[in-house]
C-alpha cells in the first residue's frame, strides 16, 4: 500500500509512525513552519520532526487548491491517503486522488463532537468518556461513514496534555488497522446519524479566562483543557496569573467568588460560584510555573486577598 499521510501537530506522530511501520509511507503532507516565541523564529510542527528524522519526505504547501498540489499527489501515485490533525479543509479534487480514498483519526465518538477541538470540549463538558473514530473523510467537516471506534475513559484528573497521548496511541492504532481492513477489501463502514451530531470550534485564548463566579467544578475543567494552551488565568495582585493545576474543595463559604479562604502548605484555597478550588500550580507573570509551595516559599499570599476575572 503507498500512503500519503497528512498531519501536523503531536497528536499525529503516534499515526505517523506507526504506518511508516506497517505500510508504505511515501511522504507527509504537513502545515508550513510557523513563527513562534518572543523571536519569531520559523519552528516545524512535530510531525515534520518526526519525518525528516526518519528520512520521509515532507510537504507543506501553502496552498492546496491552486493545482499545483493535486498535480503532486497524483504523482505520487497513493493507493490510499491518511488524515490525523491536518488541520486544513481539502476539496473534491484532492479527495478524489487515492483509489481507496482517505481514512481520518478523529478523537472522539463521533458523530459528538464534531470540529477542530473535541479533546478540549471533552475536559471542559466534563465527560467521563471519549474515545476515537477512524472514518472516511468526506466534504462535511467529520461527518464521513465509521470504520472503526473505541472508547477511552476520562480520569478525574486528565488534562489534555495526558488525555491526547493516550487518544493519539489508541488512534495510531485503529487508523493502521483501518488500513488493512481497507487493504483486505473486509472493510464495512456505518453512516452517522446526523440527527445526533453535536459541534465543537475552536478554542481561542480568550477561553482560558477564569470567570471564578462560575462552580469550581467548571472552573476545575477549564484548568484541565487548557494546558498547556493557554492555560487558565485570571487577574491577581494587578498581574495576570495562570493556572496549571487545581482541585475541587467541597464547602459552602460566605466570602465572594475569587476570595482566599485559606492558605495551606501546599495549596490556596479558593471561594468559586458553588464550592472552592484549590490551587496547587501557579504561574506569576515571567516566571516559570511552580507548585504553591514553591511559590509561598518566597511569595505571601493572604486570607482575604482577590483572585480577579480579567
Amino acid at each position: 500500500m503507498r500512503v500519503v499521510f497528512f498531519g501536523t501537530p503531536e497528536l499525529a506522530v503516534p499515526s505517523l509512525a506507526a504506518t511508516a511501520r506497517s505500510h508504505g509511507l511515501v511522504a507527509l503532507v504537513c502545515q508550513p513552519d510557523r513563527p513562534k516565541g518572543r523571536g519569531k523564529k520559523l519552528e516545524p510542527p512535530p510531525a515534520k520532526v518526526w519525518a525528516e528524522e526518519h528520512q520521509v519526505p515532507v510537504v507543506q504547501p501553502e496552498k492546496l487548491n491552486d493545482g499545483a498540489f493535486e498535480a503532486w499527489l497524483r504523482a505520487q501515485a497513493p493507493d490510499i491517503c491518511l488524515i490525523a490533525a491536518y488541520g486544513r479543509i481539502l476539496r473534491q479534487p484532492i479527495l478524489d486522488v487515492p483509489r481507496l480514498g482517505y481514512l481520518n483519526m478523529h478523537p472522539s465518538l463521533l458523530p459528538k463532537y464534531r470540529g477542530p477541538s473535541p479533546i478540549r470540549t471533552a475536559l471542559l463538558n466534563g465527560d467521563d468518556v471519549t474515545g476515537v473514530t477512524i472514518m472516511r473523510l468526506t466534504l462535511e467537516m467529520d461527518s464521513g461513514d465509521i470504520l472503526l471506534q473505541e472508547e477511552e475513559p476520562i480520569q478525574p484528573e486528565d488534562t489534555w496534555v495526558t488525555l491526547s497521548g493516550r487518544l493519539a496511541e489508541k488512534g495510531a492504532e485503529l487508523l493502521v488497522r483501518g488500513v488493512d481492513l481497507v487493504a483486505s477489501g473486509t472493510a464495512r463502514f456505518t453512516p452517522q446519524d446526523p440527527s445526533k451530531a453535536v459541534y465543537c470550534r475552536m478554542f481561542e485564548k480568550a477561553d482560558g479566562q477564569i470567570r471564578w463566579e462560575r462552580s469550581a467544578r467548571e472552573i476545575h475543567n477549564l484548568v484541565r483543557a487548557a494546558v498547556p494552551w493557554p492555560v487558565a488565568h485570571c487577574r491577581f495582585k494587578g498581574d495576570i496569573y495562570r493556572i496549571h493545576e487545581a482541585r475541587i474543595v467541597d464547602g459552602a463559604w460566605a466570602e465572594p467568588p475569587g476570595t482566599v479562604v485559606a492558605v495551606e502548605k501546599d495549596r490556596v484555597i479558593v471561594a468559586a460560584g458553588e464550592n472552592a478550588l484549590a490551587i496547587l500550580t501557579l504561574q506569576a507573570p515571567g516566571k516559570r510555573a511552580m507548585s504553591v509551595r514553591e511559590y509561598l516559599a518566597g511569595h505571601a499570599i493572604p486570607v482575604g486577598e482577590r483572585f480577579e476575572d480579567l
